[in-house]
């Protein structure tokens, strides 16, 4: 998966800085520091908030970031992020339907 061959990237790159890799939390945090920025741009896109620079470009830019994240924190936590994310949209999809079901629709 080209996400896990980027993060190999940047354990070569914090091995020689750092003399070591960085850590699950480390890891978690720096996927909440940019899914916070990603909120912030969100904002930007709806103009309640400035930003210098193309806001689409840089939303673009940090969502897919933020799913980089989430592939690698699944391989650290040993998750399989395709199946897991199927599961998860089964078992919301379903829960959803039963819901319209109740109100009629």
């Amino acid at each position: 998966m080209r996400a896990l061959k980027v993060r190999a990237q940047y354990e070569q790159i914090e091995e020689r800085v750092l003399g070591r890799t960085w850590t699950l939390p480390e890891l978690a945090v720096g996927f909440t520091d940019d899914a916070a920025c990603a909120g912030r741009l969100v904002l930007a896109a709806e103009h309640t908030r400035g930003i210098d620079g193309d806001v689409d470009a840089e939303l673009r830019h940090k969502l897919a970031e933020c799913l980089w994240w989430v592939f690698v924190l699944g391989e650290r936590l040993d998750v399989d992020m395709p199946e897991a994310h199927a599961a998860t949209m089964d078992r919301i999809g379903a829960g959803l339907q039963q819901t319209l079901r109740g109100m009629g629709a």
